[in-house]
């Protein structure tokens, strides 16, 4: 037998990959600290972060968000705006929410149900909404399942089924569950009735902003307004 000689190779780790300048200088910038409570505004009230600057947002806070919404009609628009707004800041669905209503003919949802492919493109042509191809079918899609949903009680009835038995009291913002045993529950019921673009954090915060819970702050001035829950 003829002996083979094996060359002993050692293996040279790899130079880590250098940052960028500007990846260096994002990961040395320190963090912008979260405000963790309420914040007092000039007027005196007290509101959530997310609403305390933004006067566009404020106005929404202190006149809609959280109070019971209990049409067909308002709750499919705000199931459809909730669904739009996935991945993308609420300020900026709020900002076009004029020009969703005229694209989506005040999201009647007989009239959404019947779009076809000409809508389709107008609706991705218009610079003023959305443009989410998988959107845009999803809300017509849920216009035609809340059309049928109507012979078994209807959307309404099906959404606000769903209300707890309690609701959140949190004093910070860590405290603010984004999703729910219900909020879970629900995102299942819809799915089965052919319903898309309705996970559980979508529909907990559709939950929020339509008064079927409440996550007002405790410090909040808002807390308990909706007439559903008690301020606590």
């Amino acid at each position: 037998m003829r002996a083979q000689t094996m060359k002993k190779t050692t293996s040279t780790p790899k130079p880590a990959a250098k940052k960028t300048p500007a990846a260096a200088k994002k990961a040395a910038r320190p963090k912008k600290p979260q405000p963790l409570d309420a914040i007092i505004g000039a007027d005196g009230l007290a509101r959530p972060p997310w609403a305390a600057v933004d006067p566009l947002l404020k106005h929404y806070y202190d006149t809609e968000w959280g109070m019971p919404v209990r049409d067909e009609r308002g709750l499919f628009e705000r199931l459809s705006l909730e669904a739009f707004q996935s991945g993308l800041s609420w300020a900026t669905i709020l900002r076009k929410r004029d020009a969703f209503r005229e694209a989506f003919a005040n999201f009647d949802p007989d009239v959404v149900a019947a779009f076809g492919e000409k809508d389709i493109e107008r609706l991705m042509s218009d610079e003023r909404i959305v443009r989410n191809r998988a959107k845009i079918l999803a809300t017509i899609a849920n216009a035609a399942a809340t059309v049928r949903l109507r012979a078994d009680g209807g959307l309404v009835a099906l959404i606000w089924s769903f209300q707890p038995h309690t609701t959140p009291a949190p004093r910070t913002i860590a405290e603010i569950p984004t999703t729910s045993v219900e909020s879970i529950a629900l995102s299942k019921a819809l799915r089965k009735l052919g319903f898309v673009f309705v996970g559980p954090t979508t529909m907990h915060a559709l939950m929020e902003a339509t008064g079927i819970v409440d996550t007002h702050l405790v410090d909040s001035h808002r807390r308990g307004s909706s007439g559903v829950w008690p301020r606590d």
